[in-house]
């Protein structure tokens, strides 16, 4: 049985570390590490060191030797009564960074090596208190006869064969970084608000440095943004950034030395999409904004990660937005909420964004703690507007600069900063599940009466929820689409409540959830021509872009379920063709069909059995009609849109190619992929050639297309990621399976690489149809390269079992299969406790 860490047990570490100093002797497969570590009792308690795969050497305290008998399996243990108040621990170690295939700790990347410590990793590096509220100076001398050597901080000697590096600035282990390869630098300066002159370095492989400008210029922008919205300014000499091709995260906000996952680094027009580019700049941000939130203020324990990753995602969300349009970021901000943590609140998997328990931490790592995280702190913006806001943040800057803290002590800032009582919103926090608001409508002599009611069902653990605070943002839109109520807020506090205005001359359309202000699904009677009129007028672009989403969605549904449907959202379409010119991103979005991923989510929500079958079917059928409908308008954007001069990666010409695409990809149900053959052949940039080879498998005119791409970049591991993910992804749902078979056969799969088992087998589980093929053989295949995959890497494992997390909601015959598959995967021999933890769970949560 794996062990349940719970909030309610946690005790402070009964000793304080005065410096930490680390040396390496680097080998590939025998790594020698001596710690020396100070540390001062101010508690009772035994000393508790945390290891994991150490071969240990030695043992010490002020000099005398202990029993190498103490390191036992997973900890050490010195009784307290042999301790004095101060003293000095030391080990030597020796670890085999070549065998590390899971990536935690220290382990070699294409002869590089590098560190991932976040969130267990350090305990596979020495014997240290493993967690993240024992925070100490970091002192480290690393030799090799690597090139490169780099640590946090800044560089204090550096000298063939030897380099030591000394972080000021007090760390817990999780940010602990090392890197020592042949690396070739892109660098750069920045100079901060006060005058310091920072170095800034992009270490990327040789022959990579063509590609890490953007993420220079992303780096350059973050720093300067976070002076100016948050007046943070960067704290080393230094600040370096590695690009590794074996990461099992994107990144990993280690103080002043950031190591990245390649793909979100490395970039050029030819081998980058739009959406690489804008991720590359949202994760640069990101990885940097830790530097404040997450860093120099980290969380107490790993109960508390939604603290420094919601606060962060929240600050780079606001960063995109200011560096490209605020509104189509708000919309992508929110599909991918409800793809990712909706489906997670709605099924075995829900937690709340401080869970009050857990087994493995690494399967915590969720959209709930993440994105869920970033819409509370949303929300607490928009309850304490823009002033209370900054007044919070700098008085929590100010109050907690270089400790580790907890939700309570987030949520006490906002109170004393603003005199807010905010108990109750402190339940965002704790309660899992997504709140559903309902909503009906009264209307008399020029009054309209809103009467809201929240509910939020049981989730794993937690069957009552009582009712949250919902800051709920609406305007009016009068029947001639003039808006006669500008945006407010309502602040719902009880499970139901109402809300009046007065003096009205017509009965208006409400503009519901403006900025999606609240993180809850909305139940609502609204008829075809009052979303269509939204979708005309709505002034709120994030409430117009909904409006059709919903009517778009309303009529897939009852496609899907064998009824007329979609005539409504088709009509509507033309208003949206004739402006789209005026922002092609937004226009594209509205262009963009609900996926089958969340039509099936819908049609669950509303009490049915979603069927993959029929709802791939409805959305091709739907696609059909509005193709052939608006097929001169679609052809004239697509001409429209072309580019008219050199790539750029910033938001005007990213819509305008969004925008090309989308029209491209109505225009090849006609067509039979004809356009997209075309531009496959002349695409200059790769956002439009893996686009236009989207609609070639789709259309089944693939075959020359795959082979020129292959033979173009197969020497480009990143691009070609995009070659596996792009085939079982846009193939028909009976081809899906079949083709991801032979890809996993293709010598280039290399299936311990994280990006290219993600790219294969997540192109494969979001072919919605594909993956939940009625015989079970999407499951069966993702079954067996789960098992296999779990023994060499079990977060990566653990991470893609969540594909199976929606399967309560099918009929009984895939319950069936995907109850089978998991139950293999749950008795084979040796099964981490990342993925026992989520298969279990799943299992639990079948009929």
């Amino acid at each position: 049985m794996n062990a349940t860490h719970y909030l309610a047990d946690w005790r402070p570490f009964p000793y304080q570390i005065t410096e930490t100093r680390l040396e390496f002797d680097l080998a590939p497969r025998a790594t020698r590490v001596r710690s020396r570590i100070g540390f001062v009792r101010r508690g009772d308690g035994d000393l508790v060191l945390d290891g994991a795969g150490l071969k240990t050497l030695s043992l010490a305290v002020d000099d005398k030797a202990l029993p190498l008998s103490l390191a036992g399996d997973g900890q050490l243990i010195i009784p307290a009564a042999d301790l004095p108040d101060s003293f000095t621990f030391e080990a030597e170690v020796e670890i085999d960074p070549e065998a590390n295939t899971a990536l935690e700790g220290l382990y070699l990347s294409g002869g590089i090596f590098c560190t991932q410590c976040e969130a267990e990793g350090f305990r596979h590096i020495t014997w240290y208190p493993d967690r993240p509220d024992v925070m100490a100076p970091f002192h480290v001398t690393i030799n090799s006869d690597m090139p490169v050597l780099l640590s946090n901080g800044n560089p204090v000697e550096e000298a063939p064969g030897r380099a030591i590096w000394q972080d000021p600035w007090k760390k817990p282990a999780y940010l602990f970084a090392l890197v020592a390869g042949d690396l070739r630098a892109v660098s750069d300066s920045f100079t901060t608000m006060s005058g310091r002159k920072v170095a800034l370095n992009v270490w990327v492989r040789p022959g990579d440095e063509g590609r890490a400008g953007y993420a220079m210029e992303s780096l350059i922008r973050s720093m300067k943004w976070d002076e100016d919205v948050y007046g943070r300014e960067y704290d080393l000499d230094v600040f370096n950034i590695v690009a590794v091709d074996d990461f099992n995260m994107g990144a990993m906000e280690n103080k002043g030395l950031n190591i990245f996952n390649s793909k979100l680094v490395l970039a050029t027009a030819e081998t980058a999409t739009d959406g690489d580019y804008e991720r590359i700049e949202g994760v640069i941000g990101h990885e940097y904004f830790h530097n404040w939130t997450g860093n120099r203020i980290t969380c107490r324990d790993w109960f508390q990660l939604c603290l420094k990753e919601g606060l962060t995602v929240f600050r780079d969300q606001q960063f995109t937005s200011d560096m490209r349009s605020p509104a189509v970021k708000r919309i992508h901000d929110v599909q991918t909420l409800r793809a990712r943590q909706f489906r997670e609140d709605a099924g075995p998997l829900a937690h709340p964004p401080r869970p009050d328990h857990y087994q493995e931490i690494n399967n915590f790592y969720t959209a709930t703690v993440y994105e869920k995280g970033a819409e509370v702190i949303g929300m607490l913006k928009r309850l304490v507007g823009d002033e209370g806001y900054r007044k919070a943040l700098d008085l929590y800057f100010e109050r907690h600069d270089g400790q580790a803290c907890t939700i309570e002590d987030w949520i006490a800032v906002f109170q004393d900063a603003t005199g807010r009582d905010l108990t109750q919103f402190k339940r965002w926090y704790t309660d899992a599940g997504t709140p559903r608001l309902t909503l009906t409508e009264d209307w008399a002599d020029g009054r309209l009466v809103l009467n809201f009611h929240q509910e939020t069902a049981p989730t794993p653990g937690q069957p009552e929820k009582p009712a949250r605070v919902i800051p709920i943002a609406l305007g009016l839109i009068g029947p001639n689409g003039d808006e006669v109520l500008p945006t407010t807020v309502l602040e719902m506090t009880e499970p139901a409540q109402s809300f009046s205005f007065d003096g009205l001359g017509a009965r208006p359309v409400v503009s519901l959830l403006r900025g999606f202000s609240a993180p809850v699904t909305v139940d609502r009677e609204i008829g075809a021509d009052q979303q269509a009129l939204l979708l005309a007028h709505d002034t709120d672009p994030y409430a117009r872009w909904q409006a059709g989403h919903d009517l778009a969605l309303d009529g897939l549904i009852l496609r899907a379920g064998g009824r007329d449907g979609g005539e409504d959202f088709n009509r509507a379409l033309a208003g949206v063709l004739a402006d789209a010119g005026d922002d092609p991103a937004f226009a594209a979005l509205c262009l963009s069909l609900p996926g089958e991923e969340e039509i099936a989510t819908a049609i669950s929500a509303r009490g049915g059995i979603p069927d993959p079958d029929a709802i791939h079917a409805a959305r091709r059928a739907q696609m059909l009609d509005i193709a052939t409908t608006h097929e001169t308008a679609l052809a004239r954007l697509y001409d429209a849109m072309a580019q008219p001069g050199p790539y750029r990666p910033d938001a005007e010409g990213g819509g305008r190619r969004s925008l090309r695409l989308a029209s491209l990809a109505y225009l090849s149900r006609l067509d039979g992929g004809a356009r997209a053959e075309a531009l496959y052949r002349t695409a200059t940039n790769m956002t439009e050639r893996q686009g236009a080879l989207e609609q070639l498998i789709a259309a089944g005119r693939d075959k020359a297309a795959l082979a020129d791409f292959a033979a173009e970049f197969g020497a480009n591991r990143l691009v070609m990621d995009k070659w596996f993910m792009v085939q079982p992804l846009r193939a028909a749902p009976d081809r899906a399976v079949a083709r991801a078979r032979e890809l996993a056969a293709h010598p280039d799969f290399d299936w311990k690489n994280p990006n290219r088992f993600r790219a294969l087998i997540g192109g494969l589980t979001a072919n919605h149809a594909g993956f939940h093929a009625a015989d079970g053989s999407g499951y069966d295949f993702l079954a067996e390269w789960l098992m296999r995959l779990d023994p060499v890497n079990p977060q990566t494992t653990a991470r893609m079992c969540s594909a199976f997390e929606t399967i309560s909601r099918y009929d009984a015959g895939r319950q069936a299969h995907a109850r089978s598959a998991l139950e293999r995967i749950a008795a084979l021999p040796g099964l981490s406790r990342n993925s026992s933890e989520m298969v279990t769970r799943i299992l639990a949560g079948l009929n």
